[in-house]
C-alpha cells in the first residue's frame, strides 16, 4: 500500500510477472486465514482460560481486544514497511512472528503473559495481513483478480465463523492434556508450513528503497486508538476512575491531531500513512462507516454468544463450536450465494442482508427471554440459521462494494485503510458489549448470562439496523457516482 509523495498517490510500478497458480493463493489466504481465525477461537475457550488463570472479566476482554486493538494501530503500518522491505518478504517476517506468540500463547501461566503475546500476534497479524491484500492486488489482474478478492472475503467470514468449531474440537481432543491452550500451539506447525511453501512459490515482489515510514502518524493513530479502547474495557470493572474518562475526552483530540499531522506531511510533499486525498473519492468515508458499524456487530456477537452457550445454556466446548456450526453453514451457503444475491437485487443485496441479520437478532433475544434457562437450543439453531444468513450476505461482498470504483492510484492505501476499519470495529464492538454484557452483575452465573446475553441482542440488532441505514445511503451514492459520465 503507497502513501501519497504529494497530495495525490503514487502507483506502485507495474510488474510483468504472470498470475501465480492455486497453491500460491492458497499460501497467501492461509496467512489471513489464520489471523482472523486466531481472533475469533479463543471465544470458544474463554471460560476454559477464566477457570485455569483466575482471569477476571476484564482480563478476558483483553485476550481477544488486545489482538485486535494491535493489528488496527499497526495494520496501516505494516503495509507500509512492505512497501519498504517487500512483500514477500514482511509476509513471512509477520508469519514467524505470528508463529512464536502463538507458541507463548499456548504455554503462558498467567492472564497477563497470555494477554502480552496476544498483543504480539496482534503486531504480527498487522504486518502479514496488508501484504496478502497487496499481492493479490498486484499479481492479478481482470477476472481473476475479482475471483482472488472473492476468495479474500470467503477466507476473512470462513475464519470467523468456523473458529469456534475448530476451537472446541481443540479443547475436546485435549491432545497431551492440553485443553484450550492446543488453540494457539496449532499455528506453531501450520505457520512453520506456511513459511517453507511461501518461500518456494510466491514471488518475492522486492521494496522500493523511496519509501519512509511515517513513525510520527503511527504513535499518534495507536495512542489515539488506545486512548479509546483501554478505558471502555477497564473503566468499568475499576468504576469508572477519573483517568478512564480523561483517556476517553482525550482519543478524539489524539485522533484529531493525527489527521492534522497526516495532512501537513501531504501538503510537503512527504508520504503520510492516510493520504488525505483518499477521501475526497466520493462515498468512501460512508463506506469505512458501514464497515465499521458492521464490524462491531460481528465480532462482539461471537463474543457474547460464546459465552452465553458455556455459560448460560452448560454446554461444553465442542457442543458449544458445533452451535456455531450452524451459523457457519449459512454464513457459507449465502456468501457464495452473493453473486447470484447481486444480479438479482443490485445494490440492494447488501441492504437485505443487514435487514436479516437484525431480524436474526430479534428472533434470538425473543427465544432468549422465552427461554432464559436454555432449553431452546433448536429454537436458538434456528435463530443462528438466520443470523448467520444475514452476516453472509453482507460480509462476502462488503469489500469489493467499498473498493468498487476506487481508482488505481488509490487502490493499495484505500485497501490498508479499510482493514483497519474493519479491526478498530471488531475491538471497539468487544469493549463495548462488554460493559452491556456484564453490566452490573459480577458472577458468570447462568441467569446473568442470559441477562446480559439478552441486552447484548437490543444493541447488536441496533448496529443491524445501522449498517442498514447507512448503506442505503452509501448505495445511493455510489449510484450517483456510476451514472456519471
Amino acid at each position: 500500500m503507497r502513501a501519497a509523495s504529494s497530495p495525490s498517490l503514487r502507483q506502485e510500478p507495474t510488474r510483468a510477472l504472470a498470475a501465480p497458480g492455486l497453491a500460491a493463493l492458497l499460501v497467501m489466504l492461509s496467512g489471513t486465514f489464520m489471523v482472523v481465525l486466531d481472533f475469533f477461537i479463543v471465544n470458544v475457550a474463554l471460560p476454559s482460560i477464566q477457570r485455569d488463570l483466575h482471569a477476571g472479566a476484564g482480563a478476558l476482554q483483553w485476550v481477544v481486544i488486545g489482538y485486535g486493538l494491535t493489528a488496527a494501530a499497526a495494520l496501516i503500518t505494516g503495509g507500509r514497511l512492505g512497501d519498504i522491505h517487500g512483500r514477500r518478504r514482511v509476509f513471512m517476517c509477520g508469519l514467524a512472528l505470528f508463529s512464536v506468540a502463538s507458541a507463548v500463547c499456548g504455554f503462558a501461566r498467567s492472564a497477563e503473559v497470555l494477554v502480552a503475546a496476544r498483543i504480539v500476534q496482534g503486531l504480527a497479524g498487522a504486518m502479514l495481513q496488508p501484504q496478502v491484500i497487496a499481492m493479490l492486488g498486484s499479481l492479478y489482474s481482470g477476472e481473476q483478480r475479482a475471483k482472488a478478492f472473492a476468495a479474500y472475503g470467503l477466507t476473512l467470514g470462513l475464519g470467523a465463523a468456523c473458529g469456534q468449531l475448530v476451537g472446541g474440537l481443540l479443547i475436546d481432543l485435549d491432545v497431551w492434556g492440553l485443553g484450550w491452550r492446543n488453540c494457539f500451539l496449532i499455528n506453531v506447525p501450520i505457520g512453520a508450513l506456511v513459511l517453507a511453501l511461501s518461500l518456494r512459490l510466491l514471488p518475492s515482489l522486492p521494496g522500493q528503497a523511496g519509501s519512509r515510514l511515517d513513525l510520527r502518524g503511527a504513535a499518534w493513530l495507536a495512542l489515539g486508538l488506545i486512548g479509546l479502547v483501554l478505558p471502555l474495557v477497564q473503566g468499568r470493572d475499576a468504576g469508572w476512575p477519573l483517568w478512564s474518562l480523561m483517556c476517553l475526552a482525550a482519543s478524539p483530540l489524539l485522533l484529531a491531531l493525527f489527521w492534522r499531522q497526516q495532512q501537513t506531511l501531504a501538503a510537503r510533499g512527504g508520504q503520510p500513512l492516510v493520504a488525505p486525498a483518499l477521501f475526497a473519492q466520493p462515498g468512501f468515508l460512508l463506506g469505512l462507516l458501514v464497515t465499521l458499524t458492521f464490524y462491531a456487530g460481528n465480532a462482539s456477537f461471537y463474543f457474547v454468544l460464546a459465552l452465553y452457550l458455556q455459560q448460560g445454556l452448560g454446554l461444553a466446548p465442542l457442543p458449544s463450536g458445533l452451535m456455531f456450526s450452524v451459523l457457519a453453514g449459512a454464513f457459507f451457503a449465502t456468501s457464495m450465494a452473493s453473486p447470484r444475491f447481486a444480479k438479482r437485487w443490485g445494490r440492494h443485496a447488501i441492504s437485505i442482508g443487514a435487514g436479516l441479520l437484525a431480524a436474526g437478532h430479534a428472533l434470538m433475544f425473543c427465544i432468549v427471554v422465552a427461554q432464559p434457562a436454555g432449553s431452546g437450543i433448536g429454537a436458538i439453531a434456528v435463530a443462528l440459521l438466520v443470523q448467520g444468513s444475514g452476516l453472509g450476505m453482507v460480509m462476502a461482498p462488503l469489500v469489493a462494494r467499498v473498493l468498487a470504483g476506487m481508482p488505481a492510484a488509490y487502490a493499495g492505501v484505500a485497501s490498508g485503510a479499510l482493514a483497519t476499519v474493519q479491526q478498530v470495529g471488531n475491538a471497539l464492538g468487544v469493549a463495548l458489549i462488554g460493559i452491556v454484557f456484564y453490566g452490573t452483575h459480577g458472577a458468570m452465573a447462568a441467569q446473568g448470562s442470559a441477562a446480559g446475553f439478552g441486552r447484548s441482542l437490543i444493541y447488536l440488532f441496533g448496529l443491524a439496523i445501522g449498517v442498514f441505514v447507512f448503506y442505503r445511503r452509501f448505495g445511493r451514492l455510489a449510484a450517483l457516482n456510476e451514472d456519471k459520465p
